[in-house]
């Protein structure tokens, strides 16, 4: 019998990957504290000992299925054509998960979901699962799913529904890893700084999505996932990232509005290009 083990969203923005010299210039002689955030993080992975890390990549758009990453292998170099000149040359090597992968075609056949599980090894990565690998994984297999972008938020939680049935089936240990942003309205081509500090939270496109950024924090941490669901047509018309689907798979995986997981900030909530990021981890009840 598998179980889920933990679970979190994660910031994967591209700042994070740069050199550390750069990212203290660019936080005004700070670091981004996502970068502590990703050892604090780590550390909670240590302690519960997966054997794989799901990630529901809010890059990898996906339209007519959800589509499940059921390769065994991947390996290369990655160069992001959104940002070419900031992100590239990220070497990544990792194991994928394909019984899962197809465990999960498996559950969702049966439940008349639409889903296709795909292994194909030309099939191209996304930062968002390359960046949180290069930044998170130690020897976990890999297990990637999609954003589907013609999905209301009922087809996310019937997805993450899939995966959890499917992870409880596999006798696999997982953590669940939902990569993506809160709010995420990017600032202008040619905006102005508010705070020297780029990561600062001034920094972000509106600060009405601050406020409701650290209401959703809150309410995390209250485990309010009910809550969450009941506001989602508002979160979703910010909007969050990838319309939310990260965070709806993960809960729905989690048991969806009966989700009570208390989430704990695992960093600060800082800006990213006008994005609000934070690391949240969730501890999920066995």
């Amino acid at each position: 019998m598998g179980e889920i083990v933990g679970a979190a969203l994660v910031s994967h923005h591209p700042g994070l990957m740069q050199d550390d010299d750069f990212r203290v210039h660019m936080g005004a002689g700070a670091d981004s504290d996502l970068i502590a955030g990703y050892a604090r993080l780590r550390a909670k992975i240590d302690a519960l000992k997966p054997d794989v890390l799901v990630i529901f990549d809010t890059h990898w758009f996906t339209t007519g299925y959800h589509l499940v990453d059921g390769g065994a292998h991947y390996e290369g170099s990655y160069i992001s054509d959104e940002m070419p000149w900031y992100l590239h040359g990220q070497r990544y090597a990792y194991d994928g998960a394909p019984d899962l992968a197809q465990l999960c075609q498996v559950v969702a056949d049966e439940r008349g979901a639409l889903v296709k599980t795909i292994d194909e090894p030309t099939l191209p990565r996304h930062y968002a699962t390359i960046n949180v690998v290069n930044r998170l994984k130690a020897t976990e297999r890999i297990m990637t799913v999609g954003n589907c972008q013609t999905a209301k938020t009922r087809h996310f939680l019937e997805m993450g529904e899939v995966v959890g049935e499917a992870i409880r089936r596999s006798g696999r240990r997982a953590v669940l890893l939902a990569s993506g942003a809160l709010s995420h309205k990017f600032n202008d081509l040619d905006w102005e700084q508010s705070n020297p500090r780029i990561y600062h939270p001034d920094n972000v496109s509106d600060p009405a999505n601050v406020r409701s950024d650290r209401e959703a924090i809150a309410l995390f941490e209250q485990g309010r996932h009910d809550l969450i669901l009941d506001r989602f047509p508002e979160y979703r018309a910010i909007p969050w990232e990838g319309l939310g689907g990260h965070y709806l798979q993960m809960v729905g995986a989690l048991g969806g509005p009966a989700c009570k997981a208390r989430g704990e900030q695992l960093s600060d909530y800082e800006n990213a290009r006008g994005t609000g990021n934070v690391h949240m981890w969730f501890e999920v009840q066995r």
